[in-house]
């Protein structure tokens, strides 16, 4: 088993990483009857692509010996109404280092073989991009 979810009750989950221990709260968002007062299922799902690009970059970077620590992603999600998904998914990557070329082309290559951005359905748009600098 991966995590255990419970429903709190008014549109709110508790999900319990397994071996961890670590636990995310999510909410509806205001848009969909809820409090938003914590990230919404579908934001999770936006911000793993993120948090995904940057993990496989981080284990390419560790081998060419490149530390891009302190780097950002701004993730912006876009939701469509009927049926209510996600429709696009915006991750705009601010490196913390200059790189050379060569280091960039590999960076942003692997960011897009990650799990998730692989795993996401085809019909979600996914614009990325990267600056360096």
């Amino acid at each position: 088993m991966t995590s255990l979810v419970t429903y709190s009750g008014n549109l709110r989950t508790s999900s319990t990483h397994i071996q961890s221990g670590s636990v995310i709260i999510s909410d509806a968002p205001v848009d969909n009857n809820g409090k938003g007062e914590a990230f919404s299922p579908t934001d999770t799902v936006a911000n793993a692509l993120a948090s995904c690009m940057f993990t496989v970059m981080g284990i390419k970077a560790a081998g060419m010996d490149v530390d891009f620590s302190g780097s950002t992603a701004e993730v912006t999600k876009h939701m469509q109404a009927e049926p209510r998904k996600i429709s696009k998914i915006e991750v705009v990557f601010n490196m913390s280092i200059a790189a050379d070329d060569k280091t960039r082309t590999i960076l942003e290559r692997t960011a897009l073989t990650c799990p998730v951005y692989l795993s996401l359905h085809p019909d979600i748009e996914k614009a990325v991009s990267f600056n360096w600098k």
